[in-house]
């Protein structure tokens, strides 16, 4: 992959940046997007001379919305179980033995809030905001996004996440464990350097071992992941699913329940 058209990628110092460049679309990802971000961290993640991963979105506006509804009809537009490898972006994100650094710029939505969420480290604007919007959308992250969550933020409050999709401010999502850091708009790239500069300062093999250990507790959220994405690409084929991305594209409310109510009792 030469050249990318989603995403920018710069190594600089040490330190690798992935940005999703597609601000038009608050950063959100589509099939392409997905491969294009997998082949960066593939970069970057074996890469000797990196030391620290940056993970953003482009603009101020949002550093990821998760998938793009416009190219979601019933599956995604590309690859994978779903039309789009998500979970081999997640498990990659874990798995590059460097830690990955989420600087989160505005909105932290949906997929985004789970990318957000598997990075080793999250460090906010006062700006930004972050929540699930899945069972508004017809859709849910069966894996990391669900049981790594409630690892984090505790059972009640990950149910709370997903179950009432409400957003939450950077402080209330540092006040509950989601992430490391909330500074003004103005000061997160100095933030972020400032972080990375003491990164770099650490033993590499050190910390790829901290990683690994620290992954070695949640691993077994792997195979949840794969058995969940099947069960989500069937779910994505029902009528039920649908009515959230045609919802959104047509700016109403979904009506779920009318296609839920059709099938035979479970």
């Amino acid at each position: 992959m030469s050249t990318y058209q989603d995403i920018l990628y710069d190594v600089t110092a040490g330190v690798a940046r992935i940005t999703i460049n597609r601000p038009d679309k608050y950063n959100a990802f589509r099939g392409q997007t997905v491969d294009e971000l997998i082949h960066a961290f593939q970069q970057a993640g074996w890469n000797k001379s990196v030391g620290v991963i940056v993970l953003t979105g482009a603009g101020d506006k949002a550093f990821c919305t998760g998938g793009d509804q416009s190219v979601h009809e019933g599956q995604y537009d590309g690859r994978g179980t779903i039309g789009m490898p998500i979970d081999e972006l997640q498990s990659l994100i874990r798995d590059v033995p460097k830690p990955v650094i989420a600087r989160i710029n505005g909105f932290a939505i949906g997929g985004g809030n789970v990318l957000a969420t598997i990075c080793d480290l999250s460090i906010a604007s006062d700006k930004a905001q972050l929540g699930q919007v899945g069972p508004k959308v017809g859709s849910v992250d069966p894996g990391f996004g669900t049981a790594y969550l409630s690892r984090i933020v505790g059972e009640k409050k990950a149910r709370e996440i997903w179950y009432m999709c409400r957003r939450y401010t950077a402080a209330e999502a540092l006040a509950m464990g989601l992430i490391n850091a909330v500074v003004p708009h103005g000061e997160l790239d100095a933030e972020v350097d400032r972080w990375c500069a003491e990164l770099m300062e650490r033993s590499p093999t050190a910390l790829a071992l901290a990683k690994s250990s620290f992954n070695a507790d949640s691993e077994n959220i792997r195979g949840i992941s794969a058995m969940g994405m099947a069960a989500l690409s069937l779910y994505y084929d029902t009528d039920e699913s649908k009515e959230g991305a045609v919802a959104f594209r047509e700016k109403r409310k979904p009506n779920f329940r009318r296609y839920y109510e059709k099938k035979s009792p479970v």
